[in-house]
């Protein structure tokens, strides 16, 4: 066996996984085959063991799947794929139902496939380490638990709390595994683990699991509760109002935790593999497992830092500007250990800066994430001032104010000379031009843009933007401080609205160019959703501002006549304009855009709207209006990438997904295009550059990017 090591010792089968070449154990198609073998072997050994450990030999027991092969797997495998599920799952039937005892060694996180390898012993045994997990986070990948991890949790813990670790992927870590009885016990050493291990073989000679003993009965309320089965019938109509239908992942695993639950054990096993198999064979899963595995894993690994520069560790912060944007970043770093130095204006501004931070606490201590003197420990690393000579020593300094050029100008000249030698400045501004603000730096190599997403304390992605300029060291720390923040850097180039800023700009201005044909703005708001967009367009360009938008304009005309140009608005933009100048409505904020607010929390979209726009005898097709958005802004990525606005695939399907909400069905904007077949989304595209305009025209150029970078 290449990939488990056997060996017995005093009546004791030790079964020991170890992946070559390989920093983690993975159910590759080898280690499935040595399973096999593994499975015969202790039937074989079995009247001369007493026991068998399951341990691993690396730093974690187990990550799960191997997930490269899954992505070979074609429409028409389903048969082969519902035999192999069937066959890991019948290797570890055969480990538990041996006879004999069987423990799991918990070194390390056990993950996915790696927790239910770990199930199917009869108990677990963890070392102390605040960083394990354990759990199943399949649905995140668009797949199920399958190999008996759906059968198995509901049995351990009951239907109802099963949902939250199923449906939800929740992982867990030590204490919470011992809490939920999930693991039996936890020891401090490896040679513990063993120990335990050999103690508890001892003292359960005779063990089975829950669901093979003769009184077993399910956790919690029964499927034939007419209560809980009253719950229960509203959850597929909860699920498919949150999906739309898209992620087939979640509705199976009901089905499978519902179904499984009222046949027996081996019955609910088959089940649970039929869904799997049916997973395995669609594209949307593929999407989802290169995106959130493949692509999320690049940049995790660091593959676009520049590889030359030392690792940075910031120690002392500033940002300028406590307003929303300001106040969410000093709220990220302060919980993530780094001290930091909150400026505004005036010590008042400063102050509700700082009060924004502490609300965020406080909601933690209500939702008992913290203690009301761990809240009180990470509020002392914030200082604030209106004085910018607190700055002074900074390894770093953001200014957050206003997307103002001239404004963001004067603060670099003011601010960048409090820094210490080797700091560096940065601009979080969301579209003007890094190099074209790096002007106003002494330094203009140490400046960088590095954009937040709002809320801050919610959104895990952050731009990182290289000026014209900008040398590797600074994009270095900058990556690095992005990560000590615990979030998710893309590093992109230069240009105006950079990569998420220009990207997502065009889901907003599709949904006003189709106001501005005629389409009813209830119909553009629900095809948005209904393609998988969090929010409409509508509603985005409210909560964001239409006065915001307004600005943007007026700033990338007066950037345009600086240089002898006439900016070109579009009608988008005219539309946008007109409501905040002629209508005066410019967006929640100012007291309505698109939408109407009520004090009680809900909203309606402007009555108004369908008298000032809607062209009554203009039809529409839902599956094209879906179509345009995605298509619309998945051209705009690609031309990023032709463009060198961005570089990889992987930051361009993450940057879409994390940063302007690209539905994560598709896998990200470039794998919509490939998963769509190349050449059917070009002709798609030509189709609506010829009836709506050349905003869907691929250059030559783009479609030789598209091509080349086909994985």
């Amino acid at each position: 066996m290449d990939t488990i090591k056997y060996e017995i010792q005093d009546s004791i089968a030790i079964v020991t996984f170890d992946t070559p070449d390989s920093p983690v154990n993975v159910m590759s198609l080898q280690w499935q085959e040595d399973m096999t073998v593994l499975s015969v072997k202790l039937c074989d050994d079995k009247q001369k063991l007493h026991g068998v450990i399951l341990r691993s030999a690396k730093s974690s027991f187990f990550a799960g799947a191997d997930l490269k092969n899954t992505l070979k797997i074609q429409p028409g495998d389903y048969a082969q794929a519902f035999k192999s599920v069937e066959q890991v799952k019948k290797n570890f039937r055969t480990i538990e139902t041996l006879g004999i005892p069987v423990v799991a060694c918990l070194n390390g996180s056990a993950l996915g496939g790696g927790w239910e390898l770990a199930l199917a012993a009869h108990a677990r045994v963890a070392l102390n380490r605040k960083n394990s997990e354990f759990g199943l986070p399949e649905l995140t990948l668009g797949l199920i638990p399958g190999a008996s991890g759906i059968t198995k949790m509901v049995r351990l813990l009951g239907l109802q709390k099963a949902q939250e670790y199923l449906l939800e992927s929740k992982l867990f870590g030590v204490d919470e595994a011992v809490q939920l009885k999930l693991v039996d016990c936890v020891v401090e050493t490896e040679d513990d683990l063993v120990h335990y291990a050999l103690t508890w073989i001892k003292d359960h000679p005779n063990a089975q699991q829950p669901w093979d003993q003769k009184n077993y009965k399910m956790p919690g309320p029964s499927v034939k509760d007419m209560n809980f089965l009253n719950q229960l019938t509203l959850a597929p109509a909860i699920i498919r109002k949150k999906s739309q239908g898209l992620y087939p992942a979640i509705e199976m695993a009901l089905c499978a935790m519902m179904e499984g639950a009222q046949v027996d054990f081996d019955t609910a096993l088959r089940i649970e593999s039929r869904y799997l198999a049916k997973l395995l064979t669609l594209q949307v899963t593929k999407n989802m497992i290169q995106a959130f595995f493949f692509d999320l894993g690049a940049i995790r690994a660091k593959k676009s830092r520049p590889k030359e520069s030392t690792v940075f560790v910031p120690t002392k912060v500033g940002v300028i500007g406590a307003g929303m944007m300001g106040s969410g970043i000093a709220y990220a770093q302060i919980i993530s250990r780094i001290p930091t130095i909150l400026i505004d204006q005036t010590q008042e501004l400063a102050q509700k800066g700082r009060a924004h931070a502490e609300k965020l606490l406080e909601d933690q201590v209500i939702r008992h994430k913290l203690t009301s003197y761990q809240k009180d420990e990470i509020l002392q690393r914030i200082e604030v001032s209106h004085d910018l000579q607190a700055l002074s020593g900074c390894d770093l300094i953001i200014e957050a104010v206003f997307e103002n050029s001239e404004l963001k100008a004067q603060i670099t000249k003011d601010a960048e000379c409090l820094l210490n030698p080797n700091g560096f400045f940065a601009s979080n501004t969301s579209t003007i031009p890094i190099t074209k603000l790096a002007q106003a730096s002494q330094n203009p190599t140490q400046f960088i843009g590095i954009h937040f997403f709002s809320p801050v304390h919610k959104m895990r992605l952050v731009e990182i933007i290289k000026g014209k300029l900008t040398d590797a060291q600074t994009v270095a720390q900058a990556y690095d401080y992005v990560l000590a923040l615990g979030k998710i850097p893309i590093v992109v180039n230069d240009s105006r609205g950079f990569f998420t800023s220009r990207t997502f700009g065009t889901f907003v201005a599709e949904g006003v160019a189709m106001l501005e044909e005629g389409i009813p703005a209830s119909v553009i708001e629900n095809s948005a959703i209904q393609a998988g967009m969090p929010v409409g367009p509508l509603a985005v360009l409210d909560e964001t501002s239409l006065a915001l938008s307004v600005q943007v304009l007026e700033q990338n005309r007066r950037d345009e006549k600086e240089l002898g140009l006439v900016y070109q608005a579009s009608k988008s933009d005219l539309l946008i304009e007109r409501m905040v100048k002629e209508f005066n409505r410019p967006g929640r904020a100012g007291g309505g855009g698109f939408y109407e607010y009520f004090p009680d929390g809900s909203k309606q979209l402007w009555p108004k709207l369908s008298e000032l726009f809607l062209n009554k005898s203009n039809s529409y097709n839902i599956s094209e209006l879906k179509d345009r958005f995605l298509v619309r802004q998945s051209i705009e990525v690609a031309r990023c990438l032709a463009e060198g606005v961005l570089t990889t695939v992987y930051e361009a399907n993450i940057g879409s997904i994390m940063g302007i909400g690209f539905p994560a069905w598709t896998g990200g904007a470039m794998q919509y295009i490939y998963a769509r077949g190349v050449e059917n989304f070009m002709k798609q595209a030509e189709d609506f550059a010829n009836v709506y305009g050349s905003r869907f025209n691929l250059t030559g150029e783009v479609k030789e990017c598209i091509r080349r970078h086909h994985r």
